[in-house]
């Protein structure tokens, strides 16, 4: 059998179908903007990357979520394009985190009130239920 190596490496799931507000229209969407520029850095800066087609909240798009084992999980909003390259940093700086917490302080400025919400690891382990 195969050993499964773990997993050394940030999964970035970016909502694709945010618009940050903006009107139903045929431009580009703003979260698919986010998804592709990042996905061109995904493998030179050692992250994953998954689309989502909806992470349910529109009013602080754009939004991801980053998560490793054994570290928390956050998600980030008011996100865009224009953040790339702060975000590319701070998926470093999440990645080097014993626990996955970036003070503010560490953050670039541009994303210092990103954080809408923490889960702990703990969730994403199977648990047996009594």
């Amino acid at each position: 059998m195969a050993e499964t190596l773990p997993q050394t490496r940030p999964v970035l799931h970016v909502c694709v179908t945010c618009r940050r507000g903006l009107p139903l229209t045929d431009d580009p969407v703003q979260g698919r903007q986010l998804y592709e520029a990042l996905a061109r850095h995904a493998e030179k800066d050692n992250f994953s990357i998954q689309p989502v087609d909806c992470m349910a909240t529109c009013s602080r798009g754009c939004v991801a979520a980053v998560s490793m084992p054994e570290k928390w999980t956050l998600i980030l909003g008011q996100l865009g394009p224009e953040k790339i390259e702060d975000l590319r940093t701070f998926l470093g700086l999440y990645r080097a985190s014993k626990t996955g917490t970036v003070m503010p302080s560490k953050r670039p400025a541009s994303l210092s009130d990103m954080i809408l919400a923490r889960l702990p690891a703990s969730l994403s382990v199977s648990q047996e239920l009594s």
